[in-house]
Order: structure tokens, then sequence, then C-alpha cells
């Protein structure tokens, strides 16, 4: 068994009992090594502390359980192995900086720890053939645009922090309230294709530790528009990286952050490819219907 096979194995029974007592001692026991080499074998592969690991596992199910109506915010603590309502929110205050009870009353998107497949960091795949890993289908392909394609839209600057890393950092999601904002200013926007695209541009900022993010949907020839910024993505070859996953929140968070940490920091590298400065997340919409989406990438083409 390879060294990432059994954290994995820990990753997986760590989900399945975090309403449980989880003692460092059993999951090292578990991989057949000292309690000392497990933790810093963790620590490499997954990028956080064994007992911080399950905290901010424990606070992703939170989010889910918060929602549930029907349940007492101390039933969701207690089904969480949490001792009491005040410890259950002063951890979730920690990571979230907002009380269960403000979550509930009003619900926002918020970046949660996605547990890690670490297979996806030593599978690598064929181009056109499907990769199936723990409730996502990744794809490979080289597509060639033979017109350009254009975008009108909005740009923000967020955070790097939001995409380093194994894993989600902890938070409200910035981008979330950025896209119902592009949304409810979108039919001010003409020419916009029927049942065009949209597209979400991550490119370099001027500004150290941000990126530049841009928000659009498809129009038929470029415009100029007070307030809205334009992308064009131009004709010629894409690497194209294709995912699918169950329903559409699964789909902007664990599985893009997936499919991002796949194709960049796995395919890529491993083809000795190298690409443009930018990403293109290509949706067909953003209805909550929507279970598919694209990462496009333009490689560079190098001199011989």
């Amino acid at each position: 068994m390879h060294a990432w096979e059994q954290i994995q194995m820990t990753l997986d029974y760590i989900d399945e009992h975090l309403s449980e007592t989880i003692e460092i001692k059993k999951l090292a026991e578990m991989t057949a090594l000292s309690p000392f080499y497990y933790q810093r074998l963790f620590s490499r592969l997954v990028k956080k502390s064994v007992m911080e690991y399950i905290k901010l596992r424990r606070m992703a199910k939170a989010t889910e359980g918060l929602l549930q109506r029907n349940k007492r915010i101390l039933d969701v603590a207690l089904d969480l192995g949490f001792s009491s309502h005040e410890q259950f929110t002063r951890i979730f205050k920690q990571t979230f900086d907002m009380t269960p009870e403000s979550y509930r009353k009003n619900p926002v998107a918020l970046n949660r720890m996605t547990k890690p497949q670490l297979s996806l960091n030593y599978t690598l795949i064929d181009e056109n053939v499907p990769l199936i890993s723990d409730g996502i289908v990744i794809e490979i392909s080289r597509k060639k645009l033979l017109e350009p394609e254009y975008y009108v839209g909005l740009e923000t600057k967020t955070p790097i922090q939001f995409i380093e890393g194994l894993g989600i950092k902890s938070g409200i999601d910035p981008l979330d309230k950025f896209w119902r904002n592009f949304h409810e200013r979108k039919v001010n926007i003409p020419g916009l294709v029927n049942k065009g695209y949209e597209i979400g541009v991550a490119y370099p900022c001027i500004e150290e530790g941000f990126f530049v993010y841009f928000a659009g949907a498809q129009v038929k020839s470029p415009i100029i528009l007070k307030d809205f910024s334009n992308w064009e993505l131009q004709k010629g070859e894409y690497i194209v990286c294709s995912f699918e996953t169950e329903n559409f929140e699964s789909l902007v968070m664990d599985g893009l952050y997936k499919a991002q940490q796949y194709l960049f920091n796995v395919w890529l590298p491993n083809h000795k490819l190298f690409i443009e400065p930018f990403s293109v997340e290509r949706y067909e919409s953003h209805d909550k219907e929507i279970t598919s989406m694209e990462i496009w990438v333009k490689p560079v083409a190098l001199k011989s």
C-alpha cells in the first residue's frame, strides 16, 4: 500500500466517525505507523494537522446540519461530537466569522474544508479518458475554438488564500455575492447570446496577494458598456478539463476545487505543458440544475 493510500484510509474513517471521539493513536494504528510519523505524514499530504483537519471537517458538516430547520443547534453540535452549545458556537465563529444562529437565519455560501481525494495527486489519465474519483468525473481533452467568443461582465479582486493549498480556506465565499450581483445586473447587457455561456476568469493582479476574477455572459460582438468589463476568449487551441458532480453546490465548491488541483498540480506538470496566465470556468449557466462545467486553459506555443 502506498503512503497516500494509508492516509486516505484514515481520511475516510474520519468522515465516517465525526460524531465520535477520534484519537490519533487509533488512526496511527490503522496505518501501522507510530503516532509521531502518522501525524508527520498526514500534515505533509493534507497540509493540515490531524486535529485541525478534524475540526474543519466537523465545521463543514455543521454548515449542512444547520440548514435542517427541524434540528436544534444543540442537536447539530452533539451529532458532531461537541460537548456543548457554547463550545460549538465558539469554534464555528472562529472558523466562519459568524455564529451558528446568524448562519441559520441568513445562510450564505461558505468555503469549507473539502475532504481530499489523494488519488487525484497520483493518478495520471490520458486525454479523453474519464477519471472517476469520490463522486467526481474528470476528463481532459483538447478543443479548437475556430472563432473568438466575447463576454461582458464584472471584475473583482479576490485573495489568493481562497485557492491556495490542499482543501479550501474556511470562511464566507468571496465570489458568491459577486456572482449574484452580476446576475442581477446581467439584464442590462445588450446583445446577449441566446442560451450563451457564462464564464469566470481568474488572472494575475498587480496587487500582491490577490488575483482578478471576471464573471461575464456571452455577447454577439464586443461592446463598451459603462461599469462593465470585457473578456475575449480568443480563437485557438485549448486544454479543457470537463468535470461532473452530483449537484450544483458540489460542482462549484468541491468539484471545481478538485478539478483545478488535478489540472494545475498534476496533469499539466506531468505533461510538461505551460499555459497562458489565465484560466476560464465555462458554464452553460448558473442554474441550480447544472451538474457539469469546464475549465479552459490556453497552452503556450514553445519555440523549437
